[in-house]
């Protein structure tokens, strides 16, 4: 949109902060290779087109927006005089994309100063050399450093969950492993009592008898109910009068096997008549045998089972073999990534899931999503382990305004109120040196901004963090934009900031 031209002032524009320290000379430069604007409300450039001016207004309204998904977003409303938006990085070159990273519009009658790109970026190489070289400096140098910072943190992440992931496949590992040790002994035993069985005088309908006790007890250890510590312990001195009560030694050995086994004294009075009083003691020896071998096989099978659910996690939580873009169950999203960081969260912090199991799978990105949810939940661990260790999460979702909303809820000290509008900036964070590098929250709002077309907020006071996360229902066209190519190019500047350029992401 073009403005209605107007006479240039050397000395209006020589009062605004961005000039004020030209001289005479480079002020009529200015007004004789710039000139003046007024544009009515509504449009001045978009987002995307070729950064073909810089704007400096001299009074007005202007109103900065960035697009997000099928949205204008509004960054920042000023009637600040002297705010500068524009192409501003032109003296960059075609070493950057000269395009606007925002759209601007005004809201009221409004002047600028305007200066083509090419002029401005002769002016700044010609008048300010030295800022130039600084200034590209800073901005490759922040590129650079993002982007080596970025595959850090990325490394640090991976080498969080690694650790946690070998932690928690340990653990079921060594059971499987000292269960099967155990196992093999149980049955060198059992072997051992066969060869007795079979040189005693047992009739054959007694051994018919044993065989069927001991598929019924098979049977029984698979169907053991769960009892409490004061049930189980009334039930193992129970059994250990009634084996002392039939002659049978170190009976106080057994029972406890025989008690997680779900028998009980009904069920050995029915052992004690079915073969006899004369060869109970090696019925029940052959028995404990028997139960003790089908607890080690139930051991083995659920340390497998675990480590087999670690495995599908890690594969989960990776989308390993799996499209980048699909639809997705956000729970099972969730659930694999706190399996993956369960070593990390530990015991003493007690996790809660408010789960919509209502909720539609959505489109999404998720590996993207899972590094999401890595962040907000490392994030809110570290906080209550820096307020003593102790606390709880709450990781909920519902419907909310026809969006999913994941909301990750810590009883952490929170985030106190001068830092909230900082901690979704690059670079910025509060863990101690070596715990964090600032971009998990970057790349989180990217994420779910600039990825999924969503939405990311924090609410806080002592003792109730929420980060809430909305995620459309509906597809939308996915951009196919890499996280590292995404731009933050912020608000103009105010006469506060007194700066000669914004600072990148």
């Amino acid at each position: 949109m073009s403005g209605r031209p107007m006479p240039c002032s050397p000395k209006e524009i020589g009062s605004l902060f961005l000039f004020e320290k030209l001289s005479g000379e480079q002020l009529g430069r200015l007004c004789r290779e710039g000139r003046m604007e007024r544009f009515d409300p509504g449009p001045v450039y978009t987002e995307g087109e070729p950064a073909a001016c810089f704007y400096v207004m001299l009074e007005g309204t202007v109103v900065l927006s960035r697009r997000v998904g099928g949205d204008d977003v509004e960054v920042i409303r000023s009637s600040q005089r002297g705010v500068y938006s524009g192409a501003m990085q032109a003296y960059l070159g075609d070493r950057l994309r000269q395009v606007y990273n925002n759209s601007m519009r005004v809201t009221e009658p409004t002047r600028f100063f305007v200066l083509p790109a090419e002029t401005f970026a002769d002016i700044m190489r010609e008048w300010f050399p030295m800022a130039v070289h600084l200034l590209e400096g800073l901005f490759f140098g922040a590129k650079s450093t993002q982007a080596a910072v970025g595959q850090r943190e990325r490394l640090l992440a991976l080498g969080s969950l690694s650790a946690g992931l070998t932690h928690e496949l340990n653990n079921p590992a060594a059971a499987a492993v000292r269960a099967t040790a155990t196992l093999r002994e149980r049955v060198a035993r059992m072997r051992h009592k066969l060869a007795l069985i079979a040189e005693s005088s047992f009739s054959r309908e007694q051994l018919a008898n044993l065989i069927d006790i001991q598929q019924r007890t098979a049977e029984r250890v698979a169907k053991a109910p769960v009892l409490t510590p004061l049930e189980a312990a009334d039930r193992e001195d129970a059994l250990t009068d009634w084996l002392e009560d039939h002659g049978i030694e170190q009976g106080w050995q057994i029972a406890p096997t025989f008690v997680q086994a779900g028998l009980d004294v009904d069920w050995l009075e029915q052992v004690a008549a079915a073969v006899g009083q004369e060869i109970l003691p090696g019925a029940v020896g052959w028995l404990n045998y028997t139960v003790e071998t089908e607890l080690l096989m139930d051991e083995i099978a659920d340390s497998t089972t675990r480590v087999s659910a670690l495995v599908d996690a890690a594969k989960q939580y990776s989308q390993l073999d799996r499209a980048p873009y699909q639809v997705a169950d956000v729970h099972e999203l969730l659930d694999s990534t706190m399996l993956m960081l369960s070593g990390k969260i530990g015991p003493r912090i007690r996790i809660l899931k408010e789960y919509d199991r209502t909720l539609p799978r959505i489109p999404a990105y998720p590996a993207e999503l899972n590094q999401v949810w890595t962040n907000l939940i490392d994030n809110a661990v570290c906080a209550m382990d820096g307020s003593g260790g102790d606390g709880t999460l709450i990781v909920r979702t519902a419907l909310h305004d026809d969006q999913l909303l994941v909301e990750f809820r810590d009883t952490g000290p929170g985030v106190p109120p001068e830092i909230r509008d900082r901690i979704f900036d690059p670079f910025f964070t509060t863990k101690p040196v070596g715990r964090g590098t600032g971009l998990g929250l970057d790349i989180s709002r990217r994420i779910v901004v600039n990825k999924h077309h969503g939405s990311i907020d924090v609410e806080s006071v002592p003792g109730d963090t929420r980060f809430r996360v909305l995620l459309p229902l509906a597809a939308v066209e996915p951009d196919g934009t890499a996280l590292s190519s995404a731009s933050s190019d912020g608000p103009p500047l105010t006469s506060e900031d007194r700066t000669t350029s914004q600072e990148p992401a």
